[in-house]
């Protein structure tokens, strides 16, 4: 039986225990949410590794893509950023390489982590039809099953399949006009496949096909978003809508067969319509577990699209918001490097934890508690064991002049805490 199904019969798995545990709420609220589609436990039935849970009532979490392109290939590389990602606490990774050993680099990540791998399998579909036929439109329906079967098998978690975009939605796009049309790699496979082979997408023609393959494997189908916004011109336009009104329809289907689902959304989105885009999706969804990139708040942020979504993230997360996919300071630019991963995690970090503390998770607000009474205390090693990058904080205090290890060198002799200290105990 799926989780779902087990769910559904009452029964409350360990897992469940564990995961709600770790979130600090009650195991049968947890399993009733599983059973309801309102959360999911990220993890493939050939995996052991510690529970990731995802949607209602629990912390949001944040997912790191890694992987290699044609142009840059190194694989020892993206073993660097992927145990940068981990050492801070990263909930999930998703490997997106679309040049080089792929199938080795997913093995290692499965072999050498606990935490889930994600995917989008039609990248391997597509590349090894331009390899072996010159043209990624000579992709045929059992490529693009074969290749989320195969991940599946050897132990993915989570794939994003574009199941969304369906012909009527390519014509709307196209009967409104955007800016920026289709930004998303997996969904510009699929468009130039349908409209060169004048045929629907198969993920969504032969959606039944699908679930059985995530059924087998108890993998979380992400429902991805082909038409998400490019640009801040494009946000929440009637293509975006269509290709959402779709996945709320497949979100049920999933249901019904047991299979988890989580929906992907934008993207580029104004500050104002963050919050209107997740109420959206949560009604036109039945309240899935929503996974967002970013969304990032501004174009013009290149070098710094990590803050940008950064604070689309955190608005997000505290208007329900599920999982926050980082952004990096070379989004748009390059494939990011080691320090740009770093950046990435934390940014998302903050904007999950952030939007922990509006929704009011306990947890959350335990961990600013903690980090408040350590200042107050001038406990360093206590500020730097409750920060989100130990290792950089670690760093530069040690720069700090050791004339008063108690205080900051920004303050000085003059530190705020310490000088009132010092007058109230003289009333």
């Amino acid at each position: 039986m799926t989780r779902i199904e087990t769910a559904r019969n009452g029964a409350v798995s360990e897992e469940v225990r564990q995961c709600a545990a770790g979130e600090g709420i009650d195991p049968e609220r947890l399993s009733q949410h599983l059973a309801e589609g309102l959360a999911v436990i990220t993890r493939n039935n050939r995996r052991e590794i510690p529970p990731l849970g995802i949607g209602r009532d629990l912390s949001t979490k944040v997912n790191a893509n890694i992987g290699t392109s044609k142009d840059r290939i190194s694989i020892d590389e993206e073993k660097a950023k992927l145990a940068m990602l981990v050492r801070l606490g990263c909930d999930a990774v998703m490997e997106l390489s679309t040049g080089g050993p792929i199938r080795d680099l997913r093995e290692y990540i499965i072999k050498n982590t606990t935490i889930p791998l994600g995917t989008v399998p039609i990248y391997e579909g597509a590349i090894k039809a331009a390899e072996a036929h010159g043209n990624i439109t000579k992709m045929t329906p059992d490529d693009m099953f074969g290749a989320i079967e195969a991940h599946g098998e050897q132990g993915v978690d989570f794939v994003t399949v574009h199941s969304g975009l369906t012909l009527r939605a390519i014509e709307r796009l196209k009967s409104q006009g955007r800016t920026m049309d289709i930004v998303s790699r997996g969904g510009s496979f699929l468009l130039e496949w349908m409209v060169i082979n004048e045929k629907e997408n198969p993920l969504f023609e032969d959606y039944d096909r699908l679930l059985e393959i995530a059924k087998k494997y108890d993998m979380t189908l992400s429902l991805g978003d082909a038409l998400r916004p490019g640009c801040l011109t494009d946000a929440t336009d009637r293509a975006q809508i269509e290709e959402l009104l779709t996945l709320g329809e497949l979100r049920d289907r999933a249901l019904e067969q047991g299979v988890q689902v989580i929906i992907e959304g934008p993207g580029h989105v104004p500050l104002d319509q963050v919050a209107l885009n997740i109420k959206l999706q949560k009604e036109v969804c039945k309240g899935a577990p929503f996974y967002v990139l970013g969304p990032l708040v501004t174009d013009i942020a290149m070098g710094y699209d990590h803050i940008s979504g950064a604070i689309g993230g955190a608005i997000a997360a505290a208007a329900g918001a599920d999982f926050l996919c980082y952004v990096t300071p070379a989004e748009h630019i390059r494939l990011p490097n080691v320090d740009d991963v770093r950046e990435g995690v934390i940014a998302s970090k903050i904007a999950a934890h952030a939007g922990d503390i509006a929704k009011g998770h306990p947890l959350a607000l335990e961990k600013d508690r903690k980090m408040a009474a350590c200042r107050k205390a001038l406990d360093w090693n206590g500020q730097i064991s409750h920060s989100l990058d130990p290792e950089r904080v670690r760093a530069w205090r040690a720069e700090v002049p050791p004339t008063d290890s108690e205080v900051c060198s920004m303050c000085g002799e003059f530190c705020a805490i310490r000088t009132v200290e010092r007058a109230l105990k003289k009333q």
